[in-house]
C-alpha cells in the first residue's frame, strides 16, 4: 500500500508538471501563430491596397481604375474618390465600416467580423481617393484552430508518456530497492556477516547500500550485545549460586546444617543482581528522575572502610537504586586491590557531576585499560567481568564509566545532573 502509494505520488507530480509544462507551450505557441497570421493578413492587406491604388488614374477628368475587369478583385477592393465610389461592388454587411474608413482619408485597419479592413490613401493631384480593401481572415483562423487542437493532441500524448514513463521509472527504482531491503532483511536474521560493500556512494541506491550496511553493522553489534549480556547475567548469578552450593556441600559433608547468615547473605546478593539487571533493563531516564548522590554513595559503602568526600545536597539525575549498583562492583573491586586505602571525591561540573573511587593499589594496567570494561576481559590484577556489568548498567541510564591508569587504582563516573536532562 505504501510502496503503490508512494509511486502514486509520484506519477501523479510528473503528470500534474507535465500538464503545466504543456499547458505553457500549447498557450505560448498559440499566441506567437496568433500574431504571426495577424501579420500575414495585414501584410496581405497592405499588398493587396497597393496593388489598387497603383492602378488607379485620372481619365478625361474622372477617376477610374485601370484594369478592373477582374470581377473577383471588385468584391475585396473599392476605390472611393471624392467621397464616392468609383469601382467596386462593396456588400451590405461591410457598407457602412468601409464609408468610414473612406470618409476618412487616413491609412487605417480594422476587423469587422471575420474580415479584415484596411484603407489607404492614393495621391492624386486634384482628387481625394481612397482604396479599401477586404481580407477573408477564416483561413487564418482555421489555420489556427488546427494547429491548437495539434498541440492539445500532442500534448495529451506527452502528459500520458510523461505519466506511463515516471510509473515504470519509479517501479524499477522501488524494485531495486524492495530487492535491497529484503537482501538485508535476509541477512539480518541468517547471514549478518554479509555487506553489500558498493563503495564511495555514486547515487541514491549506493547511499541505500551504505545505509543498510551501517544498520546490518548495529544488528550485528547488538546480536554481540545480546551474547555478552548472557554471559554478564550467568556470571553474576552463578556466583552466588556457587557460594550457595559451597555451604550445602560442605554442610552435608561435615553432618551440620548450613549457616542461616552465610545463606540469607548469597540470597541477597543474587536477589539484589537480578534485581539491578532487570532494574537496568527497564530504566527510562527523564528530567523528574533525581536522587540524593551523598545518601546513595553512604548506601554503597554500606558499613565498608572507604572514605567519602562528597557536599551535601548534591543530586544527580539518576535513581539511587542505580548509583548503588554502580558504585558498589567499583568499590568492592577497590577494596580487592588496595594496599590500605579507598576513597571517593566529587567533582561538581555545570553539566554533570565526576566520581572518582580511588584506591592505592597498583591500578590498572595501560595496555588494557582501554578494555577493561568489555565482557570476558581479565587484566592481571582481577578486573573481569564486574565491570562490564557496570558499563552496562550506567549506559542505560546515560552514566559514563571509565578507568583511567595513573599508577593507582581509579575508577571515574560522570553522572547527568536534572538540569542537563531537563
Amino acid at each position: 500500500m505504501g510502496v503503490t502509494g508512494f509511486r502514486g505520488r509520484v506519477v501523479a507530480l510528473a503528470v500534474l508538471i507535465a500538464t503545466a509544462v504543456v499547458a505553457v507551450l500549447v498557450v505560448v505557441s498559440h499566441v506567437l501563430l496568433s500574431r504571426v497570421t495577424d501579420a500575414d493578413a495585414n501584410a496581405l492587406a497592405h499588398t493587396r491596397a497597393e496593388a489598387v491604388a497603383a492602378n488607379v488614374a485620372v481619365r478625361g477628368g474622372r477617376v477610374v481604375l485601370v484594369e478592373s475587369g477582374n470581377e473577383a478583385l471588385d468584391t475585396v477592393a473599392w476605390v472611393y474618390a471624392d467621397g464616392h465610389l468609383v469601382d467596386g461592388i462593396v456588400p451590405d454587411s461591410v457598407l457602412d465600416r468601409v464609408e468610414v474608413l473612406a470618409g476618412s482619408g487616413q491609412s487605417q485597419t480594422t476587423t469587422v467580423g471575420r474580415y479584415l479592413l484596411h484603407a489607404q490613401p492614393v495621391r492624386l493631384e486634384g482628387h481625394r481617393v481612397v482604396a479599401v480593401v477586404r481580407v477573408d481572415l477564416t483561413p487564418y483562423e482555421t489555420s489556427e484552430q488546427r494547429s491548437l487542437a495539434m498541440a492539445l493532441m500532442l500534448g495529451g500524448v506527452s502528459i500520458l508518456l510523461a505519466g506511463v514513463v515516471a510509473y515504470l521509472m519509479v517501479g524499477r527504482a522501488l524494485r531495486v530497492v524492495h530487492d535491497m531491503a529484503a537482501l538485508a532483511d535476509d541477512w539480518g536474521d541468517h547471514a549478518p556477516g554479509r555487506r553489500f560493500d558498493l563503495g564511495v556512494p555514486r547515487d541514491e541506491f549506493g547511499e541505500l547500500g551504505r545505509t543498510l550496511d551501517r544498520l546490518l553493522d548495529r544488528i550485528d553489534k547488538a546480536l554481540a550485545d545480546e551474547r555478552r549480556l548472557t554471559d554478564e547475567i550467568a556470571h553474576e548469578l552463578r556466583t552466588p549460586l556457587t557460594a550457595l552450593r559451597g555451604e550445602a556441600q560442605l554442610a552435608q559433608l561435615s553432618g551440620h546444617h548450613v549457616a542461616p547468615e552465610s545463606v540469607l547473605t548469597e540470597v541477597d546478593r543474587l536477589n539484589t543482581a537480578i534485581t539491578t539487571i532487570l532494574g537496568a533493563a527497564r530504566t527510562r531516564i527523564d528530567g523528574g528522575t533525581r536522587c540524593d548522590l551523598g545518601a546513595a554513595a553512604r548506601q554503597a559503602i554500606a558499613g565498608r572502610s572507604i572514605e567519602l568526600a562528597i557536599p551535601a545536597d548534591v543530586d544527580v539525575a539518576v535513581p539511587t537504586g542505580l548509583v548503588v549498583a554502580v558504585l558498589s562492583p567499583l568499590l568492592e573491586n577497590g577494596l580487592r586491590h588496595a594496599r590500605s586505602r579507598v576513597w571517593v571525591t566529587a567533582r561538581i561540573q555545570p553539566q554533570d557531576i565526576v566520581i572518582d573511587v580511588l584506591d592505592d593499589g597498583p591500578g590498572f594496567d595501560p595496555a588494557e585499560v582501554d578494555r577493561v570494561f568489555e565482557a570476558g576481559v581479565t587484566s592481571g590484577n582481577g578486573h573481569g567481568l564486574g565491570l562490564a556489568v557496570v558499563r552496562r548498567l550506567a549506559a542505560s541510564a546515560g552514566v559514563a564509566v571509565r578507568a583511567i591508569a595513573d599508577g593507582h587504582g581509579r575508577v571515574e563516573v560522570t553522572f547527568p545532573t536534572p538540569e542537563a536532562i531537563a
